[in-house]
């Protein structure tokens, strides 16, 4: 299955066809009033601008002698939300939507709760960073939360395969250039907050109100869960009085878990709702996915999944794509692969793989033209639980790779320097590993996850890490 190509409304000339509408927005790279002459071309009828852009006499005239209407407004961005709703005839009205946001844990979460619904019967969509889905259908996913063209364009496609709910990732940037504009959400939650995104956000205050947003989109009575273990997120507790809080510590939470054993498999017991069962997820591990696991049945609970039928579910629930993947060689030396590129994220998981073996080694780098603050944290926790670094490329973008590894580097001590070798070639780096590491090693493939391509300057290179490890016995 997949999305039609031709949008009525779109920002992107790929998806403009005759008689469609094309929105000009100046991002950060690039400015869509560039592109208008190619969406003539393409056939569409409507030009939208903003109200303060002066165009150039002969783009005008180019759009005079199409024949296409010149729109202006106060912000594109809202814009092309706005039109694109209208477009499909406001299809996320017709749906009932679920918003995950929280720096750690979004797509885990949300990958767990469509698998509770649909194990449940129910007709769900998922929109994730590692795919979307409408039932059983893939797509590729362009974005953590797409672009409003986009994202219209897949709500009315559920729509038409009479979805009934959608389990969407919200990302903070999301809100703040309103691609979930004029979405009510029928149930929201927030994971957590930590570090990240300092190149988009100028204070963690503006990271963190724009998580906050989403769930001021939720609609009047609709269920809002919130992390009371986040010192932070439980702080707007008294702005959402009606917010359930869920906890891995605090039995008198309104959603609770306590976890048996967090080595190879999760199991425990789960509280809410005045109703209890002990539950075993083979496929998951770690007492962080314990966590998102806590807030994936809150949210099916809330909406009126029986216990028992998540109980059942989370049996059966699979591994998420780049999310503590597992490949074990002939030779016993363990691969994990994550998409772990916070502060937060790397201590929870390299804690976890350090218990579990006499030999860690970490293979991981830092995304170009990202928040470069978290850059030296990230090696000074790996130095702690690693006895092997290998410094690599992770979509260094436009970035010089030799400035990204400095950063990485001031932040480990001198006395672990010895570690660490150097390797921007990631596919050499990943198979050095594999030739140095001694037997029940584990080696972390940290930052990529599910994604099968490098970004060097602005060429998208292809690129599959566990395509590479499973190559290594070959």
């Amino acid at each position: 299955m997949e999305l039609p190509h031709i949008w009525p409304v779109s920002c992107h000339t790929n998806h403009i066809g005759s008689g469609s509408t094309f929105v000009a927005i100046e991002g950060q790279n690039l400015n869509g009033l560039d592109f208008i002459p190619a969406a003539l071309v393409a056939g569409a009828k409507k030009i939208v601008v903003a109200s303060g852009v002066n165009l150039a006499p002969e783009l005008s005239r180019h759009i005079s002698d199409a024949e296409a209407q010149l729109i202006r407004v106060d912000n594109t961005r809202r814009a092309l939300a706005q039109l694109s709703a209208q477009a499909y005839g406001h299809p996320a009205r017709r749906l009932k939507i679920i918003g995950i946001t929280g720096t750690k844990g979004k797509t885990t979460t949300a990958c767990i709760t469509y698998q509770l619904l649909r194990a449940s019967g129910y007709s769900v969509a998922l929109m994730s960073t590692v795919y979307n889905k409408i039932n059983d259908a893939c797509f590729s996913a362009p974005l953590t939360t797409p672009q409003p063209d986009y994202l219209h364009a897949f709500l009315n496609e559920c729509i038409r395969h009479n979805v009934a709910y959608v389990v969407m990732e919200v990302a903070a940037q999301a809100t703040t250039l309103h691609r979930v504009e004029g979405i009510e959400f029928d149930a929201v939650a927030f994971t957590n907050f930590g570090h990240e995104h300092s190149e988009f956000y100028d204070t963690f205050d503006a990271y963190f109100n724009a998580k906050v947003q989403l769930l001021h989109q939720a609609k009047d009575g609709a269920p809002i869960l919130i992390n009371a273990d986040d010192v932070r997120v439980k702080t707007i507790k008294n702005q959402f009085p009606q917010a359930h809080v869920f906890s891995m510590q605090e039995s008198n939470a309104d959603f609770y878990a306590h976890l048996d054993t967090i080595n190879d498999k999760l199991s425990g017991r789960l509280v809410g709702r005045d109703q209890c069962i002990s539950f075993e997820s083979p496929h998951l591990w770690g007492a962080f996915n314990g966590a998102n696991v806590l807030v994936a049945c809150g949210l099916a609970l809330s909406i009126g999944v029986p216990m028992k039928a998540i109980g059942d579910a989370l049996s059966r629930i699979v591994p998420i794509p780049g999310r503590l993947e597992q490949y074990e060689l002939k030779n016993g030396v363990r691969y994990i692969i994550d998409y772990a590129h916070t502060p937060e994220s790397y201590e929870q998981v390299l804690s976890l793989l350090r218990a579990k073996t006499d030999c860690l080694m970490v293979i991981f780098g830092a995304g170009g033209a990202r928040d470069a603050s978290k850059r030296p944290i990230m090696g000074a926790i790996a130095a702690r639980y690693a006895d092997r670094i290998f410094l690599t490329n992770d979509n260094p973008r436009t970035e010089d790779p030799y400035t990204i590894v400095g950063d990485i580097l001031s932040g480990i001590p001198d006395a672990h320097k010895g570690k660490v070798v150097v390797e921007l070639d990631r596919e050499k780096a990943i198979k050095d590993s594999y030739t140095c590491a001694q037997k029940h090693a584990i080696i972390a493939l940290l930052g990529k996850g599910p994604d099968e391509y490098q970004l060097i300057d602005a060429t998208k290179i292809p690129f599959s890490e566990k395509t590479i490890v499973k190559q290594l016995e070959q």
